[in-house]
Formats: structure tokens, C-alpha cells, sequence
């Protein structure tokens, strides 16, 4: 007991040091990057104000966001005031940037996790099919359907179902997370799930293929091993080899590319909410973008590495939960 407690502190600091390492690399970079943006904030900031504003206004707006100062100076004001608990002020929203990525962080993560259980689920139930029907016309079908889907843009297959299922056939709204013209205290369940369903279906096709492709060549591996040939010549049918022998073996191939693919869906879930207009952390950072809202922008920016980060460090916990090979081996 006290040895995994021990190992478990390793994993913890060391894990610890590398996200805090990378978040300061991040803010570094990203803080760069908006100083060499040619979109002026301030301009911004006044445009969206929709009042006409004095050069002596102007400057008063520049000298209380500190525009003027040298990049330096400025980076170690925002960051002074970020270990503080203090992000700073949306331009765009006219709130706490905490409170914005608060509000907007649970819409995304609920399209996150249905995308990503119905990835998990959908690849790996595609990729055992395709494993046991190795070079026949399901196995070709499906892997073709694979290979096109991999390929396609998520805003561009999100359009095409929009047109489909919410223009021609209607059965699904247009967008949002909610109907229109209703307060968010009087919005049910099944009216958050109903608008959720098209845009979780659309950005779980992001990575559900490459799954069923890892899943379908882990099974055949595991259908031409020797212990399986053993098997069959002693009378067992296929399916009975995939529960008996083929589903232990590619269950934790799978589950590692399935954590894997949960980074590449916060980034896919950025096109996937502009395209469904769905009020979530990735429609926010394309907002804050245009408008050029700073401490929105490094806001988001931190806190989706940091979430990244820490789904990659529970993804590997959970490995030695699962595998006790992995475990021995990282003690």
C-alpha cells in the first residue's frame, strides 16, 4: 500500500512540474502571438461599444489596459494578476473571463464526452467487424466509409448534416444548445439532449475511424496468432474466440487511442460549435479571436491546455488501473 502511494506521488509531482512547465511555455507563446496580431483591441473594444469615443477617451482606454507599455512589462502584469486568481475582464461579454470559461466550459464538455463515447463506442464495434471479416465485402465497405470520413472537414460534414437533417428533413434544430426564446431556468433535459444530438454525432465522426482502423488490425493480429489457430482447431467458432481471446487483447489498444483522441475533439469541437452555433468553449475563442478580446483569449487558451494536461495524466493513471503490466513496468 504505502509502495503505490509512493509511486502515485511520483506520477502525481512529475506530472505536476510538466503542466506547469507547459502552461508557462503556453501563456509565453500565446501572450507573443496576440502582441504580434495586427488587430488593435482597443479599436475593437471601441467599435463594440457602438458610441462614438474622444482621442482623450482613447487614451485613457490604452493607459487602463496598459497598450502602451513594453511586451515584457505587460506579460508580467497579466501573469502577476492571473497566480492571484484574477483573468481579467471580457471586452466582448463584459464579465469575468472565469465566469465566461465557467459558463461555457460544461456546455463543452458535455458535447465532449456523448462525442466521445459514441467515438469509443461506434469505432470499436466497427473495428471488431471489420477484424472478423477480414478482405471480405463488409470489411472493404467499412473501411472504405473509414477512409472517407477521416478525411472530410468537421465543418464541412456538420453543413452537410445541418442540410440534411435539420433543413430537408427536419428532425433535428438548426443550432444552439437550447430553444430559441426560452430562459435557461425553464429548458428540460431532453430539450439540452434533443439540440445536442447532430453536433456530438458530426464531431464524433472526427475520430471514430481511426479507432475502428486500430481496432480492425489489432484483431487480426490477434485472429493470426498461434493461441487462436490453437483454438479453432479445437472446434471454437469465431465469435466465441473474439469474447474469449480477441476482445482482452485490443480492449486496451483501443482505450489508449481512445484517450488519445480527447485532445484531438477539443480541437475539432471549435468548428463543430461555429458551425451548430453551440454556446460552448470553442464558439467563445473564435469570438474572442475576431474581436481580438485578450484576456478572454489567453484565458481559454490556458485553461484548454490545462484541461488537456490533466485528461492525459488521468488517461495514464487509469492504464495501470486496467493493465497491471503497464503498472509493473512504471513502478
Amino acid at each position: 500500500m504505502q509502495e503505490t502511494l509512493r509511486r502515485l506521488a511520483r506520477i502525481f509531482v512529475t506530472y505536476s512540474i510538466k503542466i506547469i512547465s507547459l502552461l508557462l511555455a503556453v501563456s509565453i507563446i500565446s501572450f507573443a502571438l496576440v502582441c504580434a496580431s495586427p488587430v488593435d483591441p482597443v479599436q475593437q473594444y471601441i467599435i463594440g461599444l457602438g458610441t462614438a469615443v474622444s482621442p482623450e477617451q482613447r487614451a485613457e482606454i490604452e493607459d487602463y489596459w496598459g497598450v502602451n507599455e513594453p511586451p515584457v512589462e505587460r506579460y508580467f502584469t497579466w501573469l502577476s494578476e492571473l497566480l492571484q486568481g484574477n483573468m481579467g475582464e471580457s471586452s466582448i461579454y463584459r464579465r469575468p473571463v472565469s465566469d465566461v470559461i465557467r459558463e461555457r466550459f460544461f456546455n463543452s464538455l458535455a458535447l465532449m464526452l456523448c462525442a466521445w463515447t459514441l467515438a469509443g463506442a461506434i469505432g470499436f464495434v466497427l473495428g471488431c467487424i471489420m477484424g472478423m471479416y477480414q478482405d471480405k465485402w463488409q470489411d472493404n465497405i467499412l473501411k472504405k466509409i473509414c477512409y472517407i470520413l477521416s478525411s472530410v472537414p468537421t465543418f464541412w460534414l456538420g453543413l452537410v448534416f445541418l442540410l440534411i437533417f435539420s433543413v430537408w428533413l427536419k428532425w433535428f434544430p438548426i443550432g444552439f444548445s437550447s430553444p430559441i426564446g426560452i430562459t435557461s431556468d425553464n429548458v428540460t433535459i431532453w430539450q439540452k439532449i434533443y439540440h445536442l444530438i447532430l453536433p456530438a454525432f458530426t464531431l464524433s465522426l472526427l475520430s471514430f475511424a481511426n479507432i475502428a482502423l486500430h481496432t480492425r488490425q489489432k484483431l487480426v493480429d490477434v485472429l493470426n496468432s498461434e493461441y487462436v489457430l490453437f483454438a479453432r482447431a479445437r472446434g471454437e467458432g469465431k465469435w466465441t474466440i473474439l469474447r474469449r481471446h480477441g476482445l482482452r487483447n485490443i480492449l486496451i489498444p483501443a482505450l489508449t487511442l481512445q484517450f488519445a483522441s480527447f485532445a484531438e475533439l477539443f480541437g475539432g469541437s471549435v468548428l463543430a460549435e461555429n458551425v451548430f452555433s453551440y454556446p460552448g468553449l470553442g464558439s467563445t475563442v473564435s469570438a474572442a479571436g475576431l474581436s481580438c478580446d485578450v484576456p478572454l483569449l489567453l484565458g481559454i487558451t490556458l485553461f484548454s491546455a490545462l484541461f488537456v494536461c490533466v485528461g492525459n495524466m488521468i488517461a495514464n493513471l487509469l492504464y495501470g488501473i486496467i493493465d497491471p503490466q503497464i503498472r509493473e513496468v512504471g513502478a
